[in-house]
């Protein structure tokens, strides 16, 4: 909901609020405005650099990095690491919350080389394999890599609390569910057994995030990338499904409807977005196989589109009576989450 000045002079004018109360709120909103970031161009410039920074530490890391061995690589990551915490402290102390989450977050996604760089001057690297390869194929020898960036991560997000710092360790943990599973499976790393890993570990994250998030909704949106990475994990896994089975491509568009439905409730757009992708992929697959020459089709389609936007409307006549009665059966925590949402 987004309050003007105009608003609350109108409620002023209805006795709802005095005109001290108004001026007290005025004030209060511009001193919480000016502590969250709104999406703009000096939003964009810190997250570019910021994640071109992490990506260029982690995802192109090519092996020229090599050339300086095990102890060379753990001096450079200690030295950039040094650097991201003392940016991080500088930040914070001038009040700018972004660029300081994005500074300890590349802290956090240097532990990984750093780990892989000591094993390497301790000569206890197992195989021939280069860091580059950490964020492409599933390994057994990651998980050092991987619990090592959990424990720094955690260190860091519980000092400085910024909720970007949740990221690299949202990605730690999906890297470290595929790489148990492969060793726990004897080695087996197969597209079958990647997608199902994708699809429980995703479904694992949403829960871990649902539970953040009614925990700590009031202190900053730390759920946000658990929910993210989460739902692509899942859904990325239930799309790659493959089956001739007509029953399953329906219950596949039936969860992604859920997914629309959930994403609604608990007011995060990752559900709807990919929920729409899943419907679209769906009716895309009838368009294409199942309805290609049928003339009925583009007209059942159609009919459909014009009862989904009268559920819009009567939605939106009836919402809070529905919202009211629906929520009467929440646990109290999760009412309390929704109503926060809805300020």
């Amino acid at each position: 909901m987004n309050l003007t000045k105009k608003d609350l002079d109108k409620a002023v004018s209805e006795n709802i609020l005095s005109l001290e109360q108004s001026e007290k709120l005025i004030n209060f909103l511009k001193k919480q405005s000016s502590t969250h970031s709104k999406f703009g161009l000096t939003l964009m410039f810190y997250y570019m650099g910021g994640m071109i920074a992490i990506a260029a530490m982690t995802l192109f890391m090519n092996v020229g990095w090599e050339s300086f061995g095990g102890k060379g690589i753990v001096f450079l990551c200690l030295l950039y690491a040094l650097i991201g915490l003392k940016l991080t402290n500088i930040f914070q102390s001038k009040g700018l919350s972004i660029p300081a989450g994005i500074s300890g977050a590349f802290v956090i996604a240097l532990t990984p080389l750093a780990i892989y760089g000591l094993q390497h001057a301790l000569g206890i690297w197992p195989d021939e394999s280069v860091y580059r390869e950490y964020h492409r194929t599933i390994k057994w020898h990651w998980l050092y890599m991987e619990l090592g960036t959990l424990v720094v991560g955690a260190i860091i997000a519980w000092k400085y609390k910024y909720p970007f710092l949740i990221m690299p360790i949202t990605v730690t943990l999906w890297y470290l569910s595929m790489d148990v599973t492969v060793m726990l499976n004897g080695g087996d790393d197969s597209w079958e057994l990647r997608k199902l890993v994708s699809i429980y570990s995703g479904l694992l994250m949403i829960v871990l995030a649902a539970c953040i998030d009614i925990r700590s909704h009031h202190k900053g949106d730390y759920s946000f990338w658990m929910y993210l990475f989460g739902v692509i994990a899942f859904w990325g896994g239930i799309s790659l499904q493959s089956s001739d089975s007509e029953l399953s491509k329906f219950i596949y568009f039936v969860i992604n409807l859920l997914m629309i439905f959930v994403g609604v409730i608990i007011v995060r757009r990752v559900f709807v977005i990919f929920g729409a992708i899943g419907c679209s992929i769906y009716i895309g697959y009838l368009a294409s196989s199942i309805f290609q020459d049928s003339w009925l089709f583009p007209i059942a389609l159609t009919l459909l589109g014009l009862f989904i936007i009268y559920l819009g409307v009567f939605w939106q006549q009836n919402e809070s009576v529905i919202t009211i009665k629906a929520r009467q059966y929440l646990p109290l925590k999760l009412r309390e989450l929704l109503d926060f949402k809805e300020i």
